[in-house]
């Protein structure tokens, strides 16, 4: 017998087993990520790490070492097994430890899973080389790979009943979604460069004198490259504002996950703001004691939203 969504869980030893190792995927490989969802009651917790357990499935496919035709292959392989999950074909006794769970995830909570299929669609965005002209081409992408799956947590969180502004509730976490990626395209420039990828707008790129890319620790002769970190970064800045009005529409629980997972990726975003050189000389990241700062003080309710309040922002 299923349990209802959010109730006493009854899971058999294999789909536990397949949880706990979706959960040891998450914290050895969620720099970021692990931060918040450690602030869920067990059953949202597990079906997250479910979510990011096959995330990253997706993801290692494109970063991997195969030829382009083999990860398009692998990818739509994956493809099958998430309509076999979204039919719930995946038996408990299935020898995939993330195909068990995030199959019984979805019988628990409703987990919008054609998310995923964006997902796959945007690395095979990456696969495929494919560059962007502008930020509306840009988006799209950055819906895919992000914006999904701030609409597949949602289905996680679920929202308060009767919250005013509830039906818009997707569209903040698929906007929260794209300040995330923005800020890790931002963050990436240069490893992007050495992989042979260019995520920033094309015609954005030209207005700062950047198109020339950036494959050094410098930035190209006569570039502009503080003015461009620094458009980028007010861009980021509006799109968290839009993104954080998802917090009042969440339980305790899950918009302190929420509050963590932003407010560590909007102090990253503000760490680049500050030194954007550092970009180009290695990965900015945050200790991880700051960031079990981050995710203790939006447990205890000190929320990204203050900071929002205060920083501002817009697209210049």
């Amino acid at each position: 017998m299923t349990p209802e969504v959010g109730g006493p869980s009854r899971t058999l030893a294999p789909v536990t087993a397949a949880y706990r190792y979706c959960e040891a995927v998450t914290g050895q490989q969620a720099r970021n990520f692990a931060y918040g969802i450690r602030l869920l009651p067990t059953d949202k917790r597990r079906a997250m790490s479910a979510l990011y357990a096959f995330s990253r499935r997706v993801d290692d496919i494109g970063d991997g070492a195969l030829s382009a035709s083999a990860k398009e292959d692998r990818l739509e392989s994956t493809r099958e097994l998430l309509r076999r999950i979204a039919d719930g074909a995946v038996e408990q006794d299935d020898t995939d430890p993330v195909a068990v769970a995030l199959t019984d995830a979805a019988r628990r909570f409703p987990i919008p899973l054609g998310g995923l299929d964006e997902l796959i669609d945007g690395v095979l965005m990456d696969v495929r080389g494919e560059s962007y002209e502008t930020w509306d081409e840009l988006r799209v992408y950055c819906r895919c790979v992000a914006g999904a799956i701030g609409r597949l947590s949602l289905g996680v969180f679920g929202t308060v009943p009767g919250a005013p502004g509830a039906e818009r509730a997707a569209e903040y976490a698929d906007t929260l979604g794209l300040a995330l990626q923005l800020t890790n395209i931002l963050r990436d420039v240069r490893e992007d460069a050495a992989n042979g990828r260019t995520y920033l707008p094309s015609d954005e790129l030209a207005k700062f004198g950047c198109s020339a890319g950036f494959h050094g620790a410098t930035p190209p002769a006569g570039a502009d490259f503080t003015g461009l970190v620094h458009f980028e970064a007010r861009h980021a800045r509006a799109l968290f504002a839009e993104g954080y009005r998802l917090l009042p529409l969440l339980d305790r629980r899950s918009g302190a996950c929420v509050a963590a997972m932003a407010g560590i990726y909007r102090r990253l975003l503000e760490r680049i703001a500050r030194d954007p050189a550092a970009v180009l000389h290695g990965r900015v990241s945050l200790p991880g004691r700051e960031k079990a700062y981050v995710a203790v003080r939006s447990l205890a309710g000190v929320d990204a939203r203050t900071v929002n309040r205060r920083a501002g922002g817009g697209r210049g």
